[in-house]
């Protein structure tokens, strides 16, 4: 038996018995003479499913549709007609009636169809077990009682459910674009699909062709023999996620414009002609329209990528969600480091809600993992913040109070791995700021090239 439960509503007992009896080796089945005692039954348990006579006494068929979808919208129902009224079937399709089906009832029929209906149950259930994976992974960039938050995720669901629109999210650099495209991937119809991450500012300018759109074998000098299957081949049936589309050459925006007109591309070195359709969701933490005015961007793609805008607010645009994104992320690195922090001090309070946000969501992260880490004791103070002055120094060596101290090695071990990757994402996150977002000047401050800075500040701060 399934674990799937159906009501089955029908003043006529003969109808009820032998559906009941049909339906009882598979399903858990409850049957009802008028729809007054189905609707009184939905208050104990809401059925996957409801089989319901249009011509019910009392309370018809078509008023309990009405009264069950107005409680429980996403409740399946099929309506059962002893004879096919035109106008009355019209109305309960347009009530929210999965299907109906007309007496004398043939099994086979019976069973096609409810076994359809429980498909699309099975199906809107995956989708939302996966939106609420999503969420729950990445809860930081939704939690908040703040309306922009809000009216984002609103904007999210909408655009979702049209799988070929593009879609543009602008916002600074930690606000969570990159959680927002894959909140729009997961709650899409293409949500089985892959999603497909480019981060085009990491890609030399030379590549990024062959990169989105593959090449054939021996297209260019040390070319894979095989040839390589681009981004876009990659994302078919699904979503693909170009971050700092900002940061593309002329030449690559045009022939990304291209594909977008028509969903048609050339591999590099390729004559034959190739047609993909993924959805294609694009973010910048650049100001695109003065690009445009530079003649830094093309127009029309800036056009094209935008058909539908999302502007994710800053966390200094959204204090009043500060705290409560804080201690989200002070239960889970008490959990992560086995620390015993149960509070925020009133005086950290204050710190955090004043502090300049210049790293959003991914720097009040970063630093409440760090004064975890490094802290100790039962309420998180501003000491343990230290959200001013904060020069990239030396680990600190033990104390006697082993305040600030790094975690001694105790006969449990360490999370060593943890540990390392932690003060990385501190020296990063420090330089960033001492630079003042610049990333050239603060790939200076660590001794790093450019490129390998941008490499390793993706590895440490974006890939978590």
């Amino acid at each position: 038996m399934t674990d799937y439960s159906i009501f089955i509503v029908d003043d006529e007992e003969v109808a009820r018995e032998g559906v009941s009896l049909a339906l009882n080796r598979e399903y858990r089945v409850r049957s009802f003479e008028s729809a007054e005692a189905a609707i009184d039954a939905l208050e104990e348990r809401v059925p996957d499913l409801v089989l319901m006579d249009i011509g019910l006494p009392g309370m018809s068929g078509v008023e309990a549709l009405q009264a069950m979808k107005s409680r429980y919208p996403d409740i399946v129902v099929i309506m059962i007609t002893a004879f096919e009224d035109v106008d009355t079937v019209i109305k309960a399709m347009r009530l929210g009636a999965f299907d109906y089906m007309v007496k004398p009832l043939k099994m086979e029929t019976l069973l096609g169809n409810i076994k359809n209906a429980l498909e699309t149950i099975a199906m809107r259930k995956e989708i939302q077990g996966l939106h609420e994976k999503v969420l729950k992974e990445n809860l930081p960039c939704f939690i908040g009682e703040s309306n922009v938050v809000q009216d984002v995720m609103e904007v999210v669901k909408k655009v979702a459910a049209s799988p070929d629109t593009p879609v543009l999210i602008v916002g600074e650099t930690g606000t969570g674009k990159e959680l927002i495209a894959k909140a729009i991937h997961y709650r899409s119809p293409l949500f089985k699909g892959p999603l497909v991450s480019m981060n085009c500012a990491a890609i030399p300018k030379e590549l990024v062709e062959s990169e989105l759109f593959g090449y054939e074998k021996g297209a260019f000098s040390g070319a894979d023999a095989r040839g390589k299957q681009g981004l876009v081949e990659q994302a078919a049936d699904g979503t693909l996620f170009m971050d700092e589309v900002g940061d593309l050459s002329m030449s690559a925006q045009a022939k990304l414009l291209r594909f977008l007109e028509d969903g048609e591309y050339y591999r590099v070195g390729g004559t034959r002609k190739r047609s993909v359709r993924p959805r294609v969701v694009s973010a910048t933490n650049r100001g695109l329209p003065g690009m445009i005015s530079d003649g830094n961007f093309r127009e029309d793609l800036y056009f094209r990528l935008a058909v539908v805008k999302i502007e994710v607010p800053s966390l200094n645009e959204r204090r009043e969600d500060i705290l409560l994104i804080a201690k989200h992320f002070l239960l889970e690195f008490n959990k992560k480091f086995g620390k015993s922090f149960n509070r925020i001090s009133l005086p950290a309070e204050t710190a955090l809600k004043s502090h300049e946000w210049t790293g959003n969501v991914r720097e009040l992260k970063n630093i409440m993992e760090r004064a975890v880490l490094m802290g100790e004791g039962v309420e998180l103070t501003p000491e343990h913040l230290n959200l001013r002055g904060r020069p990239p120094a030396a680990p600190a060596t033990a104390t006697a109070s082993g305040e600030g101290a790094m975690p001694r090695l105790t006969a449990d071990g360490v999370d060593f791995s943890a540990l390392m990757a932690s003060i990385e994402r501190r020296y990063f996150t420090d330089a960033l700021e001492m630079a003042g977002g610049n990333e050239s000047r603060a790939a200076k401050l660590l001794g790093l090239s450019r490129d390998k800075f941008r490499y390793r500040r993706k590895k440490c701060l974006d890939d978590r």
